[in-house]
């Protein structure tokens, strides 16, 4: 295998302990952002699952905003994604 080569992982372990495929994430198009589905696409993009840019096209998300998805839960948790919490995270950094 090249260092250019992707390795893709088929499935991953759910927080259920299930397995998780491409078609437990949310389906393409969803406009609908509630926590839940960012974390999911989060999770599926670090576990392998999809490249940052094919969650980027599947969901027609800007590199950008994907990576703030990354952000907030690393500094504030699955709960920083709270749209309605945005602004107060922000002024507390």
């Amino acid at each position: 295998m090249s260092s250019n080569e992707i390795i893709r992982r088929e499935h991953l372990i759910g927080p259920e302990g299930r397995f998780v495929t491409l078609e437990d994430l949310p389906p393409p198009g969803t406009r609908r952002w509630v926590i839940r589905r960012k974390a999911e696409v989060v999770k599926g993009v670090r576990a392998g699952l999809l490249t940052i840019e094919e969650a980027c096209a599947r969901y027609a998300l800007s590199v950008e905003e994907f990576q703030s998805w990354q952000a907030l839960i690393d500094k504030h948790g699955v709960r920083g994604l709270r749209t309605t919490r945005l602004q107060q995270y922000r002024h507390s950094a």
